[in-house]
């Protein structure tokens, strides 16, 4: 009896923070526990099942041309393998929109979505992004479907209690119990993924990652993403995607994007140390320090300069760069937003325009032909569209490798690497590339810079 009487307890707690949390109404109800909101949510839990074709490593020794000749063309070559992937996802409309993460569909070649009773579809990714870890799908030929409300995120309280549905190992539908432990989470990462997440004790394992975390309502307030544990079980902490960035990424699908786009800031910031907020006279280390802005910043633009501190994004504290992006996201580009800014003494809230990462200068993306030694090679210039794309550092300047293609990549070129000198000249436009390529003589020397690295690359024509 007195774990329902604790139930009940914890259920009337939660709805402090959700003026709309509905408590049990009688003793018939509180035995139910949480099969009710279970019974109303779980449909529109999916399984995702994802076939991901790889390229095999190549074994350069088979690729020389005495094996070539001795067991034929072909002997030695990469193979492909098909990998299957298991995950969950959760239904957004009636009309077969539904949101998982990109580590589970984002490379794959062939998507099956299997519904609780037992109706299969096929999918496909219709907008994708690997920092966020979020993948929306559409689902081929669906129709009334039952779907899961997203909450506003940004009142989810600690404390909270919060049940995970997904497809655990394979075994089939599950659902765990347990509260939300955390808010604003930015210290983990799944794969190439950094962002901003909800914390949860809810027990989650392999095969969970895109499924539901809701509230004693049922409504969606996050999509579980991963799991930081020792043991490789579920007894660690649990992270989900906030259900307000899932919100901007389904609006942006269902819009017809087929890339999300967040608003560009044009900043670098650090989150406020105790020896940074002692050297600026605050009490209490909040906020994010401005470190560089972009020359065609939006912040700067408002009057932002380097050494400010953002506390607040339209009310909202935020304590780390992640935080600030998540805010800028969740409002979306074409609005605007309001900055709380301190300086020195003095605080003051800035109106600031969200807006894509500016595509000027012209960046002259140019892709060499076969006059030159490394046709395909494809080189840009660097504006903040460039930037964005290929995770340049805000700084940076000069021309960039969009693509190496297949003679560029033999030669340790990738996407990302700045050319700064070719043979002893300056790469300061991508014209200087074509001009160093098409006659270099019977040697090639290529100064890369390469995550801050400076590289040289030598070959003999």
């Amino acid at each position: 009896m007195r774990r329902w009487i604790f139930i009940a307890v914890s259920v009337a707690m939660a709805s402090v923070a959700h003026a709309e949390t509905r408590v049990p109404q009688s003793q018939a109800e509180i035995s139910l526990g949480f099969a009710p909101v279970v019974k109303e949510a779980a449909p529109a839990v999916v399984n995702i099942y994802a076939k991901i074709v790889r390229q095999g490593r190549s074994r350069p020794l088979f690729s020389d041309p005495f094996f070539q000749d001795f067991f034929g063309r072909g002997f030695g070559e990469p193979q492909q393998r098909v990998q299957n992937s298991l995950g969950s996802g959760v239904i957004l409309s009636e009309d077969g929109y539904v949101v998982s993460n990109y580590h589970v569909v984002g490379s794959a070649t062939e998507i099956r979505v299997v519904t609780t009773d037992r109706r299969e579809f096929t999918a496909e990714v219709v907008l994708g992004h690997e920092e966020s870890d979020i993948a929306i799908l559409r689902l081929e030929e669906a129709q009334d479907l039952p779907f899961l409300n997203m909450r506003d995120s940004d009142h989810v309280e600690v404390g909270e209690l919060t049940l995970a549905i997904g497809n655990p190992f394979g075994i089939g539908q599950t659902v765990s119990s347990g509260i939300v432990s955390g808010l604003a989470r930015t210290g983990t990462a799944t794969g190439n993924a950094r962002g901003y997440f909800l914390q949860t004790d809810a027990a989650i394992n392999p095969g969970n990652s895109g499924g539901a975390l809701i509230d004693v309502n049922g409504d969606l307030i996050g999509i579980n993403t991963s799991i930081l544990t020792r043991s490789g079980g579920s007894n660690g902490i649990g992270f989900a995607i906030p259900a307000n960035l899932v919100a901007e990424f389904l609006r942006q699908a269902q819009e017809g994007n087929d890339t999300f786009v967040s608003p560009w800031a044009g900043m670098s910031g650090q989150h406020m140390s105790a020896d940074i907020a002692e050297s600026l006279g605050l009490v209490i280390p909040m906020g994010v320090v401005i470190s560089d802005l972009h020359d065609l910043s939006p912040l700067a633009e408002a009057g932002l300069r380097v050494g400010d501190v953002v506390t607040h994004v339209d009310g909202d504290e935020v304590n780390s760069p992640a935080e600030m992006k998540f805010r800028m996201s969740v409002a979306g580009v074409g609005g605007t937003s309001v900055l709380t800014r301190l300086r020195g003494e003095e605080s003051d809230d800035v109106e600031v325009a969200l807006i894509r990462a500016p595509n000027t200068p012209d960046a002259e993306k140019t892709t060499l032909d076969e006059r030159t030694v490394l046709p395909e090679l494809t080189v840009s210039g660097v504006n903040p569209a460039v930037i964005i794309d290929l995770g340049l550092k805000l700084s940076q300047s000069g021309v960039v490798v969009v693509d190496p293609g297949p003679y560029g990549a033999r030669a340790g070129l990738r996407a990302g690497d700045v050319l700064e000198a070719i043979n002893g000249a300056d790469i300061a436009r991508p014209n200087d590339v074509v001009r160093a390529l098409t006659d270099p003589g019977r040697r090639l020397n290529m100064v890369i810079q390469r995550g801050g690295r400076s590289l040289s690359l030598r070959f003999r024509l």
